[in-house]
C-alpha cells in the first residue's frame, strides 16, 4: 500500500535579544535560540518540516515594538507565501505586547501560517492553542510592565540621590564617568546669559544680543527665546537634580550662584508683558544702530536695575562675543553718550554757516523755502528739543545722525544731509502752521 505523501512545510526561525550586550561573542543568545529551533524542526522531519536558511534575527531590539528589521523581513516573506511555520524559542521572543501579538496572529491566520514555540508547545490553529497563547502573552506583558516599573523606580531613586541618569546634556556641562562635569568655556556662556538677563529682563532682547555675538546652543544652533527660558529655568545650574517636578541636591557642582538665580527668577515671576512694557518705556535708545567703537564693532543698548533704579548703557558687540577687556571702550553710560551727541546736534544748529549750508542743500528739493525760513526753523530746534517725547527725540536723532564713532579721544558725529533737509521741511511746515 502506497503511503500518502506529506506536504512539505517551510519553517522559518525567528530570534530576538533585547540588549546588545554579548552580541559580539562568537556564540551568543541568538545563536543559542536558533540552535534549539533548528533541532526542533529536525525532530519534525517526518511531518514534512523543512528549515528555510534565511535568517530572521533582531539583536538589541525591544519586544515592545513591531519596528524590527528581522521581523519586517519575516512578515514580508509570509505575505509572499514563502513560509508555512514560524518557529521561536519562546513566545516573548516574537512579541511582549498582547496587542502587537494579536496583529501578528491575524497575519499568520490570513496566510495560513502556524506559529510554534519550542519551549511552550502549542499550535495556534486550535482554540486551546490560542487560549494557551493568550495566557502566556498576558504573563509576558505583565513581566514587561513590571520590568518597566523597576527601571522607572531605579531612575527615580537615582535622581533623588542627585545622580545624572542620561538625557540631553545641558549647556555648561560635559558627561564623564556618568557624572556631570563643568565645561569652563560653556559655563562662562551660561553665566553671561544669567547676568545679562538680570540686567535686561527680556529674553527677546537677550536672544538678539546673543545671536549678534555669535553665541549658539550646545548643538551649534542659533539661540532662541524659548531656549533662553529653558536655560534660565534649569535647576541643574544651581547644583540640583530634578525628577517629575521635584528637585534634589545633585552630585555635580552648580555654576550659577544662588543669589543670581533668585534675582533672575524674581524677574521671571513678573508678567512677560509687563517686563516688555517696562523695557520699552524705560530704556529709550537714541543711538541704537548708530554707535560704533574704535575697533569698528557696533554698540547695543542695554540696562540693569539696582535697588529699583534703572541704569542704561551701550555695550560693544566685541565684549558680548569675546568677553570683558577685548575692546578699549567696552561699555559706556547711555545718558552721558546720548547727552554728548544731542548737545553737539543742538550746537550745530546755533551756527549760521550750518544753517546756510542746510538751506542751500534743501533748496533744490523745495524751492519755496527761503533762507529766512530755514534759519527760523533750525533755530527753534534747540528750545524745542526738551519738549519732545523720548520716541520723537529718537526719531529725530535717527533722521539726522548717520554714525557716531566713539574712541579714547572723544566722539565723531557724522550727520545726514538728506536728514537735515527733511528736518528743515518738517520744521518749516510747523513754523507756517504757527504763523
Amino acid at each position: 500500500m502506497t503511503k500518502p505523501i506529506k506536504r512539505k512545510l517551510r519553517c522559518a526561525v525567528y530570534t530576538r535579544k533585547s540588549s546588545e550586550e554579548g552580541l559580539e561573542q562568537e556564540f551568543n543568545s541568538l545563536h543559542a535560540q536558533r540552535e534549539s529551533c533548528e533541532a526542533y524542526i529536525a525532530s519534525q522531519r517526518s511531518e514534512g518540516w523543512a528549515l528555510i536558511r534565511e535568517h530572521y534575527d533582531d539583536g538589541g531590539v525591544s519586544g515592545g515594538t513591531l519596528e524590527r528589521p528581522g521581523l519586517k523581513l519575516l512578515l514580508a516573506d509570509i505575505e509572499e507565501g514563502l513560509i508555512d511555520v514560524v518557529v521561536v524559542y519562546k513566545i516573548d521572543r516574537l512579541s511582549r505586547s498582547l496587542m502587537d501579538f494579536s496583529k501578528l496572529v491575524e497575519v499568520f491566520d490570513r496566510m495560513g501560517v502556524t506559529f510554534v514555540s519550542v519551549t511552550q508547545s502549542f499550535n495556534t490553529t486550535t482554540s486551546m492553542g490560542r487560549l494557551t497563547l493568550n495566557i502566556l502573552l498576558s504573563f509576558a506583558q505583565f513581566e514587561r510592565e513590571v520590568t518597566g516599573e523597576r527601571i522607572r523606580d531605579k531612575i527615580a531613586a537615582s535622581r533623588k540621590k542627585g545622580m545624572w541618569m542620561g538625557g540631553t546634556v545641558p549647556l555648561g556641562y560635559d558627561v564623564k564617568d556618568h557624572k556631570l562635569v563643568a565645561n569652563k568655556a560653556e559655563a562662562k556662556t551660561v553665566r553671561l546669559v544669567f547676568d545679562r538677563f538680570a540686567e535686561i529682563g527680556s529674553c527677546t532682547e537677550l536672544g538678539r544680543e546673543l545671536r549678534a555675538g555669535g553665541i549658539t546652543t550646545k548643538q551649534g544652533k542659533p539661540v532662541t527665546k524659548k531656549y533662553i527660558y529653558r536655560l534660565l529655568n534649569n535647576r541643574v545650574y544651581i547644583g540640583e537634580a530634578v525628577h517629575k517636578g521635584q528637585s534634589y541636591p545633585g552630585q555635580h557642582k552648580g555654576i550659577i550662584p544662588r543669589k543670581l538665580w533668585d534675582r533672575v527668577h524674581g524677574i521671571l515671576r513678573e508678567s512677560p508683558r509687563s517686563r516688555a512694557g517696562n523695557t520699552r518705556a524705560q530704556t529709550p535708545a537714541l543711538l541704537k544702530g548708530l554707535l560704533f567703537g574704535p575697533d569698528g564693532a557696533a554698540f547695543s543698548p542695554s540696562h540693569t536695575r539696582k535697588k529699583n533704579r534703572l541704569y542704561r548703557y551701550y555695550v560693544s558687540q566685541t565684549v558680548l562675543k569675546h568677553g570683558a577687556g577685548t575692546c578699549p571702550v567696552g561699555r559706556v553710560p547711555a545718558g552721558e553718550i546720548e547727552s554728548a551727541v544731542t548737545n553737539q546736534l543742538r550746537a550745530v544748529f546755533r551756527q549760521p554757516e550750518i544753517i546756510i549750508g542746510t538751506w542751500k542743500a534743501a533748496k533744490p528739493h523745495d524751492a519755496s523755502i527761503t533762507e529766512t525760513e530755514a534759519r527760523e526753523a533750525l533755530m527753534q530746534f534747540d528750545p524745542l528739543w526738551d519738549e519732545l517725547f523720548p520716541v520723537e527725540q529718537a526719531r529725530i536723532v535717527q533722521l539726522l545722525v548717520e554714525r557716531v564713532d566713539i574712541g579714547l579721544g572723544g566722539l565723531d558725529v557724522r550727520l545726514r544731509v538728506d536728514g537735515l533737509r527733511s528736518l528743515v521741511g518738517e520744521l518749516t511746515t510747523e513754523v507756517g502752521k504757527a504763523a
